[in-house]
């Protein structure tokens, strides 16, 4: 029986994504055996982002600066806008170094079922960036889900009074699937997407 302060320790490690009661236990053990060098580590890494974590108040990206790094960043076309769900995706794209642009977190996506609409996300700040003027295109990465796309219907029909390219992100064919292993969904978005051989 373990004391109760390591129980809530494992208790609040279960919590995480990707972690059970028993994932959480073993986590536990190995910090517990390594206390002097990977606890402490921890511990300090923990109390340092708590301490510093704060919102971009420009794109919503929770970093420990106010403007973010990447809305500060000077190098970055100011003109592009990419608009994504939540942090996550703005940490998945900007990894990718794919994008050299700015970014929008709405912090969420529409859904009835959820109670969330559009007032409860950051649209309404999105829509004052734009109408400040100096962006060309609104990048739309939404997840190819039906709320995801709900939410990019929603977002570009109001966007249609701006004088702005609205783009979304590709759906359909991931790198290396075989047609007979995807659902009807993706492999009707690929037909639906296609374009012409160069």
């Amino acid at each position: 029986m373990a004391s109760q302060e390591i129980e809530a320790l494992t208790t609040a490690l279960s919590r995480l994504p990707g972690l059970g009661p028993r994932s959480a236990r073993r986590a536990v053990l190995w910090l517990v055996k390594r206390r002097e060098t990977a606890l402490v580590a921890l511990l300090s890494a923990l109390e340092g982002v708590q301490q510093t974590l704060v919102e971009c108040q420009t794109c919503g990206n929770v970093d420990t600066s106010d403007p973010c790094p990447i809305c500060s960043d000077s190098r970055r076309d100011m003109r592009s806008l990419c608009v994504v769900e939540d942090v996550a995706d703005l940490w998945a794209l900007d990894r990718a170094r794919l994008f050299a642009g700015k970014y929008h977190v709405l912090g969420g996506r529409l859904s009835a079922l959820d109670g969330v609409r559009p007032e409860d996300l950051t649209i309404g700040k999105l829509l004052d960036r734009v109408a400040a003027g100096g962006i060309d295109e609104v990048v739309l990465a939404m997840n190819a889900t039906l709320e995801g796309q709900t939410t990019a219907h929603y977002i570009a029909e109001r966007l249609e009074q701006y004088p702005v390219r609205i783009t979304q992100l590709a759906h359909g064919l991931p790198v290396g699937g075989e047609l007979d292993y995807l659902d009807e969904g993706t492999l009707a978005q690929a037909l639906r997407a296609r374009r012409p051989m160069a």
